[in-house]
């Protein structure tokens, strides 16, 4: 039988997370360069769903932005003042469109807090539920087999091996306490099975919440299957409740990117050092050395070399560069270019192909020709530098006039003289030189040599007069 898309996937994502400590909310912190919910969103889209559902309510307003930004066609529920999983999920469902339900189908149920969660998982969660032979089952629940499961809920199995409950770990007996199966709180509901079950849930519990569990007994009762899918991946349903977890997740999310990128074909010298978000893309060969930090959507082409100690976030290097001790963001590397060490590339930075930037050389909105080079000591801001320039050492782009920035533009095969002042609006032409230590403040013709300097004056006998007796 063909499988249907799930009709829905609804994410839990209105709890405070107390234990974060923080003014963030919990499913907004960061994690390999998405957040948490957006790593969660991430895996819901990807099992191609009719319908993805939000379900918010601490910072509602911050989250619900989040939403939007992250993933525009995901809809927003709020879950109102009643507590508990239950009732968050009963929310979601009212924040369909009419009659979403109508023609049945699969609700996948998860977390904006479990960040490692794949949509292949969650694929095979929803092609196991909806695709089982004998009677289509109420509900498929996600399963892991922990060394440890103190504090989980655990899976209870008839002898066919159906789900027959999930007892909480304060509720346990001892025989049940000894059971190691966990459940992951990640399901695949038939949809009208969950939409009759969850008007019915009460709250008559110590935490005085409605449970989502309860919709699995409400299910055996009305004559429902109940089955469970095991995930050999434990690091797959594992959550986020405080800043140790989150770190935890993190590196383990960070080990798994790297390993990733090993297998297709870069070197990595020290994984443990380096650092790589999730939407980071990565070519045959590139050499990522100690102390490395590549953020956002940064793109390294085949061949290049990046580090030690570097930091690109939304950062494209071109093949066959070499990027050493550099931080960077929002820049554009040509193929074969060299930066650092020591360098800064702030947004707008576009280095040609061959070109160079240097030793503790900052760029700001600079467009740098093929084969140009800025190698060392200098600013170079709001710029279009031609093909072939050099610009000499400590040469400053004085871009900013106190009220507004200008541009400057060198053109192609340009000298630019050491300690050289370029204060903009200014063109300099074609082939055209600065003397050393000049202030430049007019435009210069192509092939001129521009001197801007006072005439040195020698005055003898100065030291002998001035300063007798000294070492001079």
């Amino acid at each position: 039988m063909s499988l249907r898309r799930p009709v829905a996937v609804v994410v839990l994502a209105a709890g405070e997370g107390t234990r974060m400590r923080s003014a963030v909310p919990k499913v907004l912190h960061p994690l390999a360069g998405r957040s948490l919910l957006g790593h969660a969103l991430a895996a819901a889209r990807g099992v191609d769903p009719e319908h993805l559902v939000v379900v918010v309510r601490h910072a509602r307003d911050l989250v619900a932005a989040h939403v939007a930004e992250t993933d525009p066609r995901a809809l927003v529920a709020d879950q109102d003042e009643v507590p508990g999983t239950g009732r968050a999920v009963q929310c979601g469902l009212d924040g369909l469109p009419g009659g979403a339900l109508a023609a049945g189908g699969t609700v996948l149920v998860t977390y904006g807090d479990v960040p490692l969660l794949q949509p292949e998982t969650l694929r095979a969660l929803a092609a196991a539920h909806d695709g089982a032979e004998g009677p289509r089952r109420a509900v498929t629940v996600l399963t892991a087999d922990l060394a440890d499961p103190t504090g989980y809920g655990r899976v209870v199995r008839d002898e066919d091996g159906s789900v027959a409950a999930i007892v909480e770990h304060r509720d346990a007996t001892d025989a049940q306490r000894a059971i190691t199966e966990v459940n992951s709180g990640i399901y695949a509901f038939d949809a009208a099975v969950l939409a009759a079950a969850l008007p019915r849930l009460g709250s008559a519990n110590d935490q005085g919440e409605v449970y989502l569990t309860d919709v699995l007994a409400l299910a055996r009762a009305d004559g429902g299957a109940v089955a469970a899918v095991p995930v050999a991946d434990q690091w797959q349903t594992e959550g986020v409740n405080d800043r140790v977890q989150l770190a935890r997740l993190h590196a383990e999310a960070n080990r798994r990117a790297i390993r990733a990128h090993q297998l297709a074909g870069a070197t990595v010298v020290d994984p443990t050092t380096t650092w790589v978000d999730a939407g980071v893309r990565l070519g045959r060969d590139v050499t990522l050395l100690p102390g490395t930090a590549l953020h956002g959507a940064t793109v390294v082409e085949d061949g290049a070399t990046v580090g030690p100690d570097t930091t690109l976030t939304d950062v494209r290097v071109g093949a066959g560069a070499s990027v050493v001790r550099t931080h960077g963001s929002g820049a554009v590397i040509g193929a074969g270019a060299t930066v650092g060490p020591f360098s800064y590339l702030r947004p707008g930075t576009e280095l040609g192909e061959g070109g160079k930037i240097g030793a503790f050389v900052e760029t700001k909105g600079a467009r740098i020709g093929r084969g140009s080079k800025v190698p060392h000591l200098s600013y170079v801001g709001d710029a279009d530098i031609g093909e072939g320039v050099n610009i000499g050492a400590a040469t400053v782009f004085v871009n900013y006039d106190g009220v507004a920035k200008h541009r400057t533009t060198i053109g192609d095969h340009a000298r630019i003289g050491s300690d050289t002042m370029l204060v903009a609006p200014l063109t300099v032409g074609d082939g055209a030189y600065t003397a050393a230590g000049s202030v430049i403040t007019a435009d210069v013709p192509a092939g001129a040599m521009a001197v801007a300097r006072g005439v040195q004056r020698n005055v003898r006998g100065w030291v002998e007069r001035r300063r007798a007796g000294s070492p001079a």
